[in-house]
């Protein structure tokens, strides 16, 4: 669910002389996990960081930026832009639509 629909839904609830408030604290979160991510190198896979590494890194994302391409449990691999997913997943041994940025991780046969 999108943040935005989130706080859409909550607003209502809230009295009309926090909403401001809810919204300004709600924003700089936001912002400061961006702030963070841009300056913080991704910790271990294992450590206790890379829990805290994720909450900051979903909290940056919550405006619609894009995920790191450096992530604790995931490894970043360039490739020239004119080329195909299917290509680079069959090189990969992957499924296409796990090549994509933050896709679940399941077990599909390579394509």
């Amino acid at each position: 669910m999108d943040p935005s629909t989130i706080l859409s839904e909550l607003l209502p609830f809230i009295p009309a002389s926090y909403v401001g408030a809810v919204v300004d604290w709600v924003s700089f979160v936001i912002a400061a996990s961006a702030l963070a991510m841009r300056y913080w190198r991704p910790p271990a896979a294992g450590s206790r960081a890379a829990a805290v590494w994720m909450v900051v890194s979903a909290m940056a994302q919550a405006r619609g930026w894009n995920a790191s391409a450096y992530q604790p449990d995931r490894k970043a691999v360039m490739v020239p832009k004119d080329t195909s997913r299917a290509a680079a997943a069959a090189t990969l041994g992957l499924h296409p639509a796990d090549t994509r940025p933050n896709a679940p991780r399941t077990s599909r046969p390579p394509a």
